[in-house]
């Protein structure tokens, strides 16, 4: 999870876990992340939004990989969901997060096990296009979580948040702790990183707020998302500003690889910072004084979204067309362009929920 970083951390949560955790965990994409000009693939019949929720549907969760911390926090949110809804879950998926093969085959076997709805984090966006639209023409709705196929080859994709959220949260985090004056700078993941920035074209969009008017971006560095190569940006960024009140970094290994050199710093506890980062990597630092809150979002909403999503598709009260409402644990959702659904802002880790979180 590494947001563009996001991606790659995956591979580090796996990298956004631990480099090799996070990597999946930041891998997935946001809805800006979907370039297709199809649209989600909407059943031919209409919505009912006032149609009774089915009972006794089973749903099938079908992660990038199964036994890893993230996935698991995340469907066990989904299993959570469908029990109270009176459904039926199931989890499948293959050991390794780059099987995209074993992905494919798992897809086949809910098929021919005939699920009602499967919930799928793709780890390639046209890999498993194919095998989810055999299992759509067999009537099972397709939703993708945390990271998404092209648009026409499910129902509906459940983000994690949208870039503009990610963005501006970041910037609102950071000048809270500053006290809203001073210099900062941004510790992004590679230069060419699309998702990286995306986030910092919003950031610099918040900070054209007046209630900012005091706060500075005096550089944004790149660390490439390689632990050593952050670490070292950090520290030629405090050597090249003084002065510097704050970092933000949007990427998993980027805030890890930072934290790691102010802890053992004359800058601890002086230079304050955030980004996104997973409650694994970040732990420590919290609860050492080196950071005082990150974000991220949590994976458990994020797969009982996910699971209460595909029940609403099964039941036919949305389609996944854009503009369609449907109420989810007690919050109404209204289902965006090619049939996003945002999970919602960022959530925040601090020492005082920190170790409710395993991922």
């Amino acid at each position: 999870m590494r947001p563009s970083t996001l991606r790659r951390t995956c591979v580090a949560l796996a990298a956004v876990t631990s480099l090799a955790l996070a990597a999946t965990a930041c891998g997935g994409t946001t809805k800006n992340d979907v370039k297709n000009d199809s649209g989600p693939a909407t059943s031919a019949g209409k919505a009912d939004p006032n149609a009774a929720t089915k009972k006794g549907l089973t749903v099938g969760f079908l992660p990038k990989q199964v036994n890893n911390p993230y996935f698991t926090t995340a469907d066990k949110g989904g299993s959570k969901a469908l029990a109270e809804l009176g459904e039926k879950y199931k989890e499948v998926g293959p050991s390794s997060a780059t099987d995209t093969s074993g992905q494919v085959s798992y897809v086949n076997t809910l098929t021919q096990q005939r699920v009602d709805a499967m919930a799928v984090s793709a780890q390639d966006p046209g890999a498993l296009c194919t095998a989810l639209k055999q299992a759509m023409t067999n009537g099972i709705k397709v939703v993708t979580y945390d990271s998404d196929t092209d648009p026409g080859c499910r129902n509906a994709f459940v983000s994690q948040a949208s870039a503009e959220d990610l963005g501006r949260t970041e910037v609102q985090l950071l000048a809270e702790q500053i006290g809203y004056k001073g210099e900062i700078a941004i510790l992004s993941a590679a230069q060419t990183a699309t998702n990286q920035n995306t986030w910092i074209g919003y950031m610099k969009d918040e900070l054209k707020d007046p209630k900012y008017k005091n706060v500075k971006l005096v550089k944004i560095a790149y660390g490439n998302d390689e632990a050593q190569t952050s670490f070292q940006q950090t520290q030629g960024l405090l050597q090249e500003h003084p002065d510097l009140k704050g970092i933000i970094s949007p990427t998993t290994v980027g805030i890890k690889a930072a934290a790691q050199y102010l802890s053992g710093s004359k800058y601890k506890g002086k230079v304050k910072l955030t980004g996104l980062g997973t409650p694994n990597d970040m732990r420590k630092y919290v609860k050492n004084g080196t950071v005082s809150g990150f974000e991220l979002w949590d994976p458990a909403k994020l797969g009982d979204l996910a699971a209460r999503t595909a029940v609403a598709l099964a039941s036919g009260q949305i389609t996944g067309k854009e503009g369609e409402t449907f109420k989810a644990g007690g919050t109404t959702y209204t289902i965006g362009k090619d049939g996003v659904i945002n999970l919602g802002k960022p959530t925040v880790f601090d020492a005082k929920n920190i170790d409710r979180f395993n991922f």
